[in-house]
């Protein structure tokens, strides 16, 4: 075979593999996202169950979360893999079909007698959050509370041990595994509201800006009915013990 269309070959077999590949990245979410985790977390875990039925392989990227937003607006990435819904987000990111729910809880010092009742229950308190996280708009634009950020659950978690915070706010399955594997103690000095701030569903989302970004979230909807109708999900579910 010609040396010319040997190279030829290789190029377009390169190509096709690239296009094969979707770059994912997310900050470590343990247990959704997680680098420790056999298969990178549960939702890596669907998230490649669908792509792969679809002939799709993903490359996960741990990175701080904000970096991911951007990274994905700017186009280093492909998708965000475990995204909630922001009105700010929608303007700039394709959403696939939700795939998981997560329930945002307020997590407090044991025996403050604190519940929450909507926005106006938090007046006057200060309110740890994540920076980058897709909290509900309303909650992001109150005035009657403070939130400063930081770049790790866990940060706030300690903080709220300490004091230095009234509250913070987290998935309940993702607040207890971190505490759990990183500061187990601390269960015992803390405990969850039980009205959470929202039940947010989880997307992987795509870049308008993408030339791909259609492609990419249609493959995904269409891997997850797969998976869903094979019963490949709900096996992940349930060797997770989420089901």
């Amino acid at each position: 075979m010609p040396r010319v269309l040997i190279l030829v070959l290789g190029l377009l077999f390169s190509a096709s593999a690239w296009t094969q590949t979707i770059i994912a990245a997310a900050d470590v979410y343990p247990p959704f996202a997680d680098p420790a985790h056999p298969s990178q977390g549960i939702c890596l875990q669907i998230v490649r169950a669908a792509y792969a039925s679809q002939g799709y392989t993903v490359d996960m990227r741990f990175v701080p979360w904000a970096r991911a937003v951007n990274g994905v607006k700017s186009g280093e990435y492909d998708i965000l893999p475990n995204a909630w819904w922001t009105q700010e987000r929608a303007a700039f990111l394709l959403y696939s079909e939700p795939y998981m729910r997560s329930e945002i809880k307020f997590i407090k010092r044991k025996g403050d007698p604190f519940e929450y009742h909507g926005l106006g229950s938090l007046t006057g308190k200060t309110v740890g959050i994540v920076k980058g996280y897709g909290y509900s708009d309303e909650f992001l634009n109150s005035t009657n509370f403070t939130r400063p950020e930081v770049t790790h659950t866990l940060q706030n978690i300690k903080k709220l041990a300490l004091g230095r915070i009234d509250l913070t706010l987290e998935d309940e399955v993702v607040a207890r595994w971190v505490i759990n594997h990183n500061a187990p103690t601390l269960m015992q000095q803390l405990e969850f509201t039980q009205n959470g701030l929202s039940s947010q569903q989880m997307h992987v989302t795509s870049s308008l800006n993408s030339p791909r970004h259609k492609l990419i979230i249609d493959v995904f909807n269409k891997g997850l009915a797969t998976i869903k109708a094979n019963g490949t999900y709900d096996h992940i579910l349930r060797e997770n013990g989420l089901k």
